[in-house]
């Protein structure tokens, strides 16, 4: 998924990524393509300015650290997660199941 889930609640990111485990044949990896902000929330300000622009446009949504993804993959089911640094501030954020 690029760009998707940072329109969303938390309660709203949690439930996709449950949907996602869900479907998924074991093995498999749920990959997102986002600004994904640094777990101190200091170093990727494209990331925590478009935060900011979600929270303005859609009210409760918001950009997130990998340790917001972490903990929302592992409380689906995944096994673990991995983070991978894209161009510019991107990145992807990676569960595998």
């Amino acid at each position: 998924m690029g760009n998707i889930i940072h329109g969303m609640t938390e309660d709203a990111k949690k439930n996709m990524i449950r949907k996602v485990y869900d479907v998924l044949p074991s093995g498999g990896a749920f990959i997102v393509i986002e600004n994904i902000i640094d777990n101190d929330r200091r170093m990727n300000t494209f990331g925590l300015l478009m935060s900011l622009n979600m929270l303005i446009e859609n009210g409760d949504a918001f950009d997130y650290s990998m340790n917001d993804f972490d903990g929302w993959a592992k409380e689906a089911g995944f096994i673990r997660t991995e983070i991978i640094p894209l161009a510019g501030p991107t990145s992807a954020a990676v569960a595998y199941k």
